[in-house]
């Protein structure tokens, strides 16, 4: 009888009187608390969104030549991306100027195209010169020579290591830093080129220019190869080698003097469309006609759309004493260089 009593006192404790003691002593929190349960819940999946958008230091890029998606070092990637887009030879200022242009330009297509570039929706980079050119070190050797690689790419990775993190803002966000081969003394507003008026790529000059291979040339077609083309692209018109003078006038130009329309035979012409119909090397072009020989000439300054960093306007830029921060302040209107978060 006596051990009955025990037993059942023990389940009295067990059963009724211990769980009123933990009901009385431990708050519950309700999850409507928006100080309470809920919140932590919010904040534990916040943190993992966190970790999983969290930069690992590697980017997609699609390999045109493999047709294969590769993840490479962000800071990799700009070593073959530097040494496929600018000479060797450049000031080692402008070779950093162009590493923190090419690491930025790697980080805001990342940001901007997370599940894939139309273009190649596998990854939002690629290896030609839709996104950025990039070589590797076995590429470079074999286009170049493996004394080339051996001179310059150890000055590559210094401007690549000197930089490391460094990527170009404007008003706090990463900037799509265009850049291009030869300005021909100014470069170009974006919404000119690109129909859209970016703040940081705005017009500016661009001095020291004159060595480049391309900042003046001509390029020449008889004036029967010249019709053809212009006839293939606008039947309409009537244009013909007695009457060319007057059928061809030039419109409007911008304050970089590239050409921005033209009238053929009363037709509103783009000056890119001019310009992709002759594979010219830019929009600042003239088109000189000499009916005695039967010959059109098209002049042309510069190399490239025009629009940010002239490449050898930054290498001018480096040989005359100016830092890689202020070639990419003095072509990039408004922005500053700070470390990537």
């Amino acid at each position: 009888m006596k051990k009955l009593l025990i037993y059942l006192s023990i389940i009295l404790v067990v059963t009724v009187i211990l769980p009123a003691i933990i009901v009385k002593t431990v708050k519950l929190v309700s999850l409507d608390d928006k100080t309470g349960t809920r919140n932590m819940e919010v904040e534990e999946k916040s943190e993992e969104e966190f970790i999983e958008n969290k930069f690992d230091g590697y980017i997609k890029v699609y390999d045109t030549r493999t047709q294969e998606v590769v993840k490479i070092p962000l800071e990799d990637y700009v070593k073959g991306v530097v040494a496929a887009e600018m000479p060797g030879e450049f000031h080692i200022e402008a070779l950093k100027a162009q590493a923190v242009a090419s690491r930025t330009y790697a980080l805001y297509r990342s940001e901007k195209f997370k599940e894939g570039h139309p273009d190649h929706p596998t990854a939002p980079l690629c290896t030609g010169v839709h996104c950025q050119a990039f070589l590797s070190l076995g590429e470079l050797e074999e286009i170049h020579s493996k004394k080339w690689v051996d001179k310059y790419w150890p000055k590559i990775e210094e401007a690549v290591n000197s930089t490391k993190g460094e990527v170009i803002y404007y008003d706090g966000e990463i900037i799509e830093p265009l850049y291009h081969s030869t300005s021909g003394g100014m470069t170009e507003d974006s919404i000119n080129v690109f129909a859209s008026d970016i703040p940081y790529l705005k017009s500016v000059t661009s001095p020291d220019e004159e060595g480049a291979p391309k900042f003046k040339e001509i390029f020449t077609f008889s004036v029967a190869e010249f019709i053809s083309k212009i006839r293939g692209k606008y039947p309409g018109v009537n244009v013909n080698k007695d009457n060319l003078p007057d059928k061809i006038k030039l419109i409007e130009k911008s304050n970089s003097g590239r050409v921005k329309k033209i009238f053929i035979d009363g037709q509103v012409v783009e000056g890119r469309d001019i310009r992709e119909l002759f594979g010219l090397n830019s929009t600042n072009f003239k088109i000189l006609y000499n009916p005695r020989t039967g010959i059109v000439d098209i002049e042309t300054i510069g190399y490239g759309h025009g629009v940010g960093m002239s490449q050898w306007g930054a290498n001018g830029m480096g040989k005359k004493g100016s830092s890689y921060k202020e070639i990419i302040e003095h072509y990039y209107t408004g922005v500053e260089v700070k470390k990537y978060k």
